[in-house]
């Protein structure tokens, strides 16, 4: 591992999933990293954006929960088989990371629409692009037309998702949720017994789905440890 900038806490903010609230971020700025330093990082709660790795330091709140879905025991609930059954027509390719113009027209789409904003195209590139670990990206396609992308970072115990951004017109097909079922069924085929899907915070609706996925552990800031989830 490079260390580029050693550890630092960032500006509070204010926080994406509670807006009551300010966030603030313990950061450092790394690449190079292997698979075994990357699984450290992801054991003690860290995520990570290009050469950008975060855990919450929010003083006194620990809602900021990391989750993990145990792939080998892992079975779809009734409704995520509706949502494998909905997608039925959708083909799902995995392959190294490989730019295209098409990806980022799709994920300019996505965040005018889910966040009514838009990230440069360097922005996009450091992100997802200049990889500071081992990464593999996922392409969905519905009728031979790329209809959805996803970043996933790799070690040797787990995937863990990075980001999925997809075309407006597949809404309907609830796109995130099939991409966490594909990506499951990827992570189980390569012998990798987890799954990291990022922060679940229970206040939060659009972290609800994340729970969803059973059975999952979740980290404990306080005892610094992963325990399955009731």
């Amino acid at each position: 591992m490079l260390m580029l900038q050693d550890l630092a806490l960032s500006e509070p903010a204010v926080c994406p999933y509670i807006p009551s609230e300010k966030a603030v971020n313990l950061y450092f700025i790394a690449a190079r990293l292997d698979e075994k330093e990357l699984n450290g990082i992801l054991e003690r709660g860290w995520r990570k954006f290009g050469w950008y790795y975060f855990r919450p330091a929010c003083g006194g709140c620990e809602r900021c929960t990391p989750l993990r879905v145990l792939t080998r025991r892992f079975e779809p609930t009734k409704s995520q088989r509706r949502v494998s059954r909905k997608n039925a027509g959708v083909e799902v390719r995995f392959s190294d990371l490989r730019y295209r113009d098409e990806i980022y027209e799709i994920y300019l789409e996505h965040s005018r629409a889910r966040f009514q904003a838009a990230g440069s195209p360097e922005d996009f590139l450091l992100s997802f692009y200049n990889p500071s670990c081992p990464a593999i990206q996922s392409e969905y396609y519905k009728d031979g037309r790329l209809v959805g992308v996803g970043f996933l970072d790799r070690t040797h115990e787990a995937l863990s998702s990075v980001y999925f951004v997809y075309r407006s017109e597949m809404l309907g097909h609830s796109p995130g949720i099939y991409s966490v079922l594909r990506e499951v069924e990827l992570a189980r085929s390569l012998d990798l017994p987890y799954y990291y899907l990022g922060y679940h915070v229970g206040e939060s609706s659009r972290m609800a789905y994340k729970g969803r996925f059973r059975p999952h552990e979740i980290y404990s800031w306080r005892q610094k440890k992963w325990v399955e989830a009731d």
